[in-house]
């Protein structure tokens, strides 16, 4: 398989599926405990039987901050090529380390291709500016937003990215009672605001409760997690290695 294939821009997140399908990524995979496996095929693969052949991140419907990964993965020793989707940063409750250390570190910010959609059906207003010289935010304003959307009434949470460069990129999340981003890393120095309620920001069975006006930093590479402990608005900003 060529490199020059998989690094076209094939679009939305669908439609780089399916132009993957076509160069032979036939395989949907899915997380579970210490391997990725495709209950079509009844495969198993752990961490070492497959290699990730490039990895695609865009903006558009999944949590927690609307935006998706997409691997393209293949197994030599299986002969087979399919495709993993996940949400940005978050794995399976179950997922080993070592899984989530492969993942993550072909997640990284210099082997993704951003991409950008317009309309969706959650948000049909189409794009946004994001990134500018001078970009001024209205963080009530996206607060008042997240709130009227059908994901902040139908699910636990829902989030927009009001800020994205190359070196930056900054995302309203909010979660309800009790919900949770499980432990996951982060591709570079971060860190969470509170602009409403209170949420429980973990690390290493240490957590931190933190209230509006409050905040956290936190170095990358970094295990963590966030539980809400009532219906709360955080800003995240994550560094990004160029």
């Amino acid at each position: 398989m060529k490199t020059e294939n998989l690094n076209q821009n094939f679009g939305t997140l669908s439609q780089t599926i399916n132009g993957l399908i076509k160069l032979g990524y036939t395989h949907d995979f899915n997380i579970q405990d210490e391997c990725i496996v495709c209950q079509r095929a009844n495969i198993t693969l752990s961490p070492e039987e497959f290699k990730i052949d490039h990895v695609y991140r865009f903006e558009g419907d999944s949590d927690p901050d609307y935006q998706s990964i997409l691997y393209a993965i293949s197994s030599d020793k299986y002969g087979v090529k399919g495709t993993l989707v996940n949400a940005y940063g978050i794995y399976s409750d179950d997922a080993s380390s070592r899984l989530i250390e492969k993942l993550e570190t072909h997640g990284s910010p210099q082997a993704i291709q951003d991409r950008s959609l317009d309309a969706t059906q959650r948000r049909p207003e189409g794009e946004r500016t994001i990134n500018s010289s001078l970009l001024k935010i209205d963080l009530n304003e996206f607060i008042r937003q997240i709130k009227s959307e059908p994901a902040w009434v139908q699910n636990d949470r829902n989030s927009v990215t009001v800020f994205k460069s190359d070196a930056m990129r900054i995302v309203l999340l909010g979660l309800r009672a009790n919900a949770e981003l499980k432990p996951h890393k982060a591709a570079g120095m971060i860190s969470v605001q509170v602009l409403e309620g209170r949420i429980e920001f973990g690390i290493d069975g240490q957590s931190e409760v933190l209230m509006q006006g409050q905040m956290v930093a936190l170095h990358e590479g970094i295990m963590h997690s966030v539980k809400a402990m009532e219906d709360s608005f955080f800003l995240l900003t994550m560094a990004l290695k160029n």
